[in-house]
């Protein structure tokens, strides 16, 4: 009998011990993960009931280390964190964000939105566009899907990785709406009926009594014949409010005008300009145009003329394709000639790299690329980026004459115009001929005048007779 009462005894000692073991232990289990649970909700709950389990089942303890149980969990938070700027947790809705904007691109405005909330988008079709100091960016849909809402709005400014949209891969219970707010539309609605009240209040207490009986009397006269205006005959007449737009500048717009300004502040700006006479290129382009789009695919344009006599004259005068740097001067041993194109957004000036390396079919080739990506709003950062020397052609607008500002961090420009038909002395014999004025602008800082005519007397003997640049004279 003693025996039994002691094996009793020592039974429950041992149950009572592997109880409060196991108590110790999920405790100290449940504290330990304690910083993984606080960044996830969801695996808290899943944790403590994996416990529970371990713990409660049977009178036995299974359990494993908390650092196995961290890892069991470690891959499932590495990938929501990886997929969090595209997919939300419920799996259904994706995120549209910003993309990468070049690397001295930092932030841009938010221009407009392609598409509605309830519309249906398809992948990497674009639903919004973003407005930089160089470029104009698109967002795309990363999904197929409905858009469900728009979590930015237009005119704000975002950064890489910033969310704007919310699209729905099923596109159930989503119907079409406008960007405003549903709880906008009331206030816009019942905003005007509240001032005509507030504005019988103000009149019931500024009229005075002595005012009333008049207006009561006559109150047809007081309505219908309004003291006339007086005038001086001195002072303007300005034109009413009503008939002015105000409209925010772009961020393009405000790049050019600062980079523009900053030019001129900076710069000694000079002009020189000369006359060059069109005969000889317009006629070699007319004679071999037809066998020049057969062979290469492209038109014989008058640019690749320019472009070639260009790189002629900066190596001929390297100064003009050279920059100050502080108390420096830096030679460029490369000729890249950018572009100045005008689009409907604004100028932007791609770069023509290596020109020097190129022929006329090659270069005629990388203008009409660029220009078309350029007027599409498809160009790149790189390839405006950097560039030596400028050529703005606004002849082609109709300009005949003109001053054109340098491109910083250049050092001069050169400013092409239309073609007019004028009298000149050839032969001793007056002619008419297709002439063009061109301008060169400098910085008298580091380019002096000889070197500026010069150049720019290299560009007309070259355009007035290009078989010098097949003998290199």
């Amino acid at each position: 009998m003693l025996g039994i009462i002691r094996r009793k005894v020592a039974s429950g000692a041992s149950s009572s011990l592997i109880r409060r073991r196991s108590i110790h232990s999920c405790r100290s289990a449940l504290s330990e993960p304690r910083a993984c649970n606080a960044v996830q909700g969801q695996p808290q709950m899943n944790r403590s009931h994996e416990l529970s389990y371990l713990t409660l089942s049977g009178n036995s303890i299974v359990s494993r280390p908390a650092r196995a149980s961290k890892t069991s969990f470690q891959p499932m938070i590495s990938w929501q964190m990886q997929n969090r700027s595209f997919c939300s947790n419920g799996g259904d809705l994706v995120d549209a964000v910003v993309p990468f904007m070049g690397e001295s691109i930092t932030d841009g405005t938010l221009a407009t939105f392609l598409k509605k909330p309830g519309e249906r988008v398809e992948v990497d079709e674009p639903i919004a566009q973003i407005e930089t100091d160089k470029v104009t960016i698109d967002v795309a849909s990363p999904e197929a899907g409905v858009i469900k809402e728009f979590v930015a709005k237009e005119g704000d400014t975002v950064e890489p990785g910033t969310k704007i949209a919310i699209i729905s891969k099923s596109g159930e219970g989503f119907e079409p709406a406008d960007h405003v707010a549903p709880s906008e539309k009331p206030s816009e609605e019942t905003a005007p009926r509240a001032p005509p009240a507030e504005e019988k209040k103000e009149q019931k207490v500024v009229e005075s009594p002595a005012v009333k009986p008049k207006q009561e009397e006559k109150p047809k006269p007081s309505v219908s014949s309004p003291a006339p205006s007086r005038t001086s005959a001195t002072e303007p007449q300005l034109p009413p409010k009503e008939r002015e737009r105000r409209v925010p500048m772009t961020r393009l717009r405000k790049r050019v005008a600062t980079r523009l300004k900053d030019s001129q502040n900076t710069f000694a700006l000079l002009t020189t300009f000369n006359e060059v006479d069109m005969t000889n290129l317009m006629k070699l382009r007319s004679e071999y145009k037809d066998a020049f789009v057969e062979k290469h695919g492209v038109k014989l344009g008058l640019m690749s003329g320019f472009v070639k006599a260009a790189v002629s004259g900066l190596q001929n005068q390297p100064i003009i394709n050279a920059v100050i740097d502080g108390d420096d001067i830096i030679y460029r041993d490369y000729i890249d000639i950018s572009i100045a194109v005008g689009t409907s957004k604004g100028l932007v000036v791609p770069v023509i790299r290596n020109a020097d390396q190129m022929n006329f079919a090659e270069i005629e080739k990388e203008i009409n690329k660029l220009a078309k990506k350029a007027n599409d709003g498809t160009i790149s950062i790189d390839e405006m980026a950097g560039g030596s020397f400028t050529i703005s052609n606004g002849g082609v607008y109709g300009s005949l004459l003109s001053t054109p500002i340098i491109n910083p961090p250049q050092s001069a420009i050169l400013g092409m115009h239309s073609i007019v038909n004028r009298p000149m002395v050839v032969g001793g014999e007056i002619l008419p001929r297709p002439m063009m004025y061109v301008a060169l602008t400098y910085d008298h800082r580091l380019i002096d005048g000889r070197e500026a005519v010069l150049f720019l007397r290299r560009i007309k003997d070259v355009v007035e007779d290009p078989r010098r640049l097949l003998l290199d004279i």
